[in-house]
């Protein structure tokens, strides 16, 4: 099952680089240009310019940038293979004032191909970002960010591991950047490296963030071994990997945008769906949000629907009809929300296939409700859907099954940061 392995990070001497809070930064693929540019301003030395390269040839630059860092001592690989905790403290819904903490682990896992099924992905992906990542891993032999996964533990026992380990030191970073307090400690001690690699050898790993990452570390150690380059850490990747029934653990929905439609009618859509929603007209987007946490805490199938003119809750009628329309799919694919507002409105009542969706031809994605209301209200897109998230369960049951959701089905909040340590895959 999942090796999990203890290894020597490179990470920043703070002594010549600076507060570590100016050194990191968000996922590469979340991060707008003006947000880098302030990155840079903070602090030069931010891993933004290795991460998230700019300019004529910027892979080539992210190598060079990351020779002169090394040569220079700005980042400093440990002396001893360690595994590293990391916490986030944050809120889940800031009006709401819900105080979560998650509590995972970094360390290397060995690659395996998904057929395999130990490392199970559970999210299609775009070839676009994976060329992006492959360029980037040929230039630096680096993996900067890491790989978000879930394990199970019903009993918690690792768990208890960190918050033992972590009780004994004060952190070795500790930073907020507003949102969300980034907490990190060192484990070096030979026995309890041994324990925690020993907790994963039974265990299977659920992708929960990173795929294109995860598809292009395969990508680059079969380009190695093509090659006849040697290249002892290619058989790993860098992950972060948390207990899937954390309380810690948040998942949001990932909205629906239609754009671009030129003989868009909403009420003949409505009409459509009566066959096979329960359709309620409600008075604004708070009503429509309230339909919705009703229906997730009740089990229900739903999803709102805005035209600008009036919002409405669409409840599924009978989830049986959708054996009939993917016979070949598990029921734990068929019965998720975005199965079937894909499968029964996007593509039967609306007549956008899925080579339109990957495109992202007439639809488009958005985590933030009141930014589809608005999409909607200006005219730039003709309605949004706005969903519940996947259960955590969901997602794995979908994994287990070898099946991938649509793209876009889930978002981990809060996203890991990305410069605390850095896979170096020369080393052992």
């Amino acid at each position: 099952m999942a090796d999990v392995k203890a290894f020597r990070a490179l990470r920043y001497d703070l002594s010549k680089a600076g507060d570590i809070g100016e050194l990191t930064c968000a996922p590469y693929d979340i991060i707008s240009e003006e947000q880098r540019l302030e990155y840079l301003r903070q602090n030069p030395y931010n891993i933004v310019r290795l991460e998230l390269p700019k300019g004529e040839d910027p892979y080539a630059q992210a190598g060079e940038t990351l020779r002169s860092w090394r040569e220079n001592g700005i980042l400093k690989l440990d002396m001893d293979p360690g595994l590293y905790i990391y916490e986030m403290e944050f809120l889940a819904n800031v009006d709401r004032g819900e105080p979560k903490k998650l509590r995972s682990l970094i360390c290397r896992v060995r690659l395996e191909e998904f057929s395999a099924g130990i490392v199970l992905p559970h999210e299609e992906t775009l070839s676009k970002a994976k060329q992006d990542r492959f360029d980037l891993m040929c230039a630096a032999n680096c993996n900067f960010s890491s790989i978000y996964s879930l394990y199970q533990d019903p009993e918690h026992v690792t768990r208890r591991r960190l918050d033992n380990l972590a009780s004994d030191s004060a952190p070795r970073y500790e930073f907020s950047d507003g949102l969300v307090t980034h907490r990190l400690w060192v484990v070096n001690d030979p026995a309890a490296l041994e324990a925690i690699q020993e907790d994963f050898a039974g265990r299977k790993l659920y992708i929960a963030d990173g795929h294109h990452r995860y598809e292009t570390a395969l990508n680059y150690r079969r380009h190695l071994k093509e090659q006849g380059t040697d290249c002892p850490g290619s058989d790993f990747v860098l992950m972060t990997l948390a207990d899937m029934s954390d309380d810690g653990l948040v998942v949001f929905p990932t909205h629906r945008l239609v754009r671009g439609l030129e003989k868009f009618d909403s009420q003949q859509l409505l009409k459509a769906c009566e066959e096979y929603f329960d359709i309620s007209p409600v008075e604004d987007s708070v009503k429509a949000q309230s339909a919705l946490d009703y229906g997730y805490i009740n089990g229900k199938h739903c999803f709102a629907f805005y035209d600008k003119e009036k919002w409405h809750i669409l409840t599924l009628k009978d989830a049986g009809v959708m054996e009939s329309l993917l016979p070949d799919k598990s029921s734990a694919y068929r019965e998720l929300d975005v199965t079937l507002l894909h499968t029964l409105v996007l593509e039967r009542l609306m007549g956008i296939d899925r080579e339109n969706m990957a495109n992202q031809t007439n639809l488009t994605y958005t985590r933030s409700a009141e930014e589809a209301a608005r999409s909607v209200a200006s005219g730039e897109s003709n309605c949004c859907f706005l969903l519940n998230p996947t259960r955590v369960e969901e997602i794995c049951s979908v994994a287990s099954c070898g099946e991938k959701m649509p793209q876009k089905s889930t978002y981990f909040y809060p996203k890991l940061i990305t410069g605390f340590v850095i896979n170096d895959l020369s080393q052992n």
